[in-house]
């Protein structure tokens, strides 16, 4: 079959902005349009470390020239080490590997149903979630987000799933029931506007869970790896959950998710009970290794939490001049968002125009998602591309008011 050039045989569930990418490097990507564009982006909060970081380029390298998959029957010296590490870095005991956000999120429900099973009570598998929260595009992780416009044409929502408003205290304390759990929350929502209740709500939930044996359950997909300036957000958070998933900045780039538990909350997830045909595959262990290498070292986290402080004032200050356009700054970390008076795809467009690379999320907000190793120079080349993009949607409302 012959393809023209207008015709593309990938399913349409993109709307894909017309611009293409052949290379990149730090936090800049270079276009098939001969462009160079600032990438705030960071491929939805995966890219931690920019493009083409000289040490994960070696590790991937190397390891390609040695062993790219030999599944889970056998052991991965490498994988143990890799889980060994992210265990001595957080609460965590156990860890699976898998492939995806998604993934990781399908393996923290799945050990929270059976955490109860096995302690006799398979009644108990309903998972309190939050309102505007994101978790996956799997059937499960559909139902746990709990958002019509995900869910629309994919028949009845999977069972086992309780939404209740975010920050809501006495909202959780009514859902949970003798079928109740786990709860489930994100540290920070990304994809829901960038939005977080205060650190109280959390230690509340924490204690819920305590007084009613419940696991919580942190989606750090998108907060963990730096992103909200600390390796997981949790630890900003000052809650430690049971059960964790990651992804995103995992890999640095390359598929990668996991899902970590305390020893209690996995003890119930024998051979057979779970799995993954690449999950765990040296290229992956080996991307994730690197990753850490790199985040490990001391002060990589106090350069995301300057860059982060620095990033907030910029924006907040356009914000100022721009009232027409902007509104509000959001977030922690290098997970901020900004929260438009304008059409947020209008503003995303126009700073695309700029050469800078932003994200959508809800509630009418653009994701500013740089680097973690962004240098200042780059968010001060960040922030005048914003202020002409603001000083165009400025123009452009005022020749749409006159006409």
């Amino acid at each position: 079959m012959t393809t023209t050039a207008t015709t593309s045989h990938l399913l349409p569930v993109f709307a894909r902005a017309d611009v293409a990418f052949e290379r990149g490097e730090g936090a800049w990507l270079f276009g098939t349009d001969g462009e160079r564009y600032l990438d705030f982006t960071s491929g939805v909060a995966v890219n931690a470390l920019g493009h083409a970081h000289p040490h994960l380029v070696a590790a991937l390298q190397e390891q390609a020239t040695k062993l790219w998959h030999m599944s889970n029957l056998f052991k991965s010296p490498d994988g143990e080490r890799l889980a060994a590490r992210l265990c001595e870095q957080s609460f965590a005991d156990k860890v699976f590997f898998c492939n995806s956000g998604a993934e990781a999120m399908e393996c923290a429900i799945k050990i929270t149903r059976r955490y109860h099973a096995m302690k006799g009570h398979p009644e108990r598998y309903r998972i309190i979630t939050f309102e505007g929260a994101f978790h996956g595009r799997t059937l499960a992780t559909l139902a746990a987000t709990g958002a019509a416009k995900y869910l629309e044409g994919f028949g009845p929502p999977m069972d086992g799933f309780d939404q209740v408003p975010l920050g809501d205290v006495e909202a959780v304390k009514k859902a949970v029931g003798p079928g109740t759990a786990g709860i489930l929350i994100e540290p920070l929502q990304g994809e829901g506007g960038v939005r977080a209740p205060d650190n109280s709500f959390f230690r509340a939930l924490r204690q819920i869970c305590d007084d009613n044996g419940l696991l919580l359950i942190f989606d750090e997909v998108q907060t963990g790896m730096g992103r909200t300036g600390e390796l997981f957000a949790y630890k900003r958070v000052g809650v430690t959950p049971d059960v964790m998933s990651l992804a995103k900045a995992l890999g640095g780039g390359f598929p990668m998710g996991a899902c970590l538990a305390t020893a209690e909350a996995a003890a119930a997830m024998t051979p057979g009970s779970h799995g993954s045909t690449f999950g765990g595959n040296p290229l992956a262990v080996a991307a994730a290794n690197a990753v850490l290498d790199v985040m490990l070292k001391p002060g990589f986290f106090d350069h995301a939490k300057k860059m982060s402080l620095l990033l907030k004032q910029k924006l907040a200050s356009v914000v100022d001049r721009h009232a027409n356009v902007l509104s509000e700054v959001r977030g922690e970390g290098l997970l901020l968002g900004v929260k438009a008076v304008v059409p947020a795809g209008d503003l995303i467009a126009a700073l695309r125009n700029e050469k800078l690379l932003t994200v959508a999320a809800g509630d009418n907000v653009v994701r500013f998602l740089p680097p973690l190793i962004v240098t200042e120079a780059e968010l001060d080349e960040a922030v005048q591309r914003l202020e002409r993009a603001c000083v165009a949607l400025s123009g452009k409302a005022k020749v749409e008011a006159a006409q």
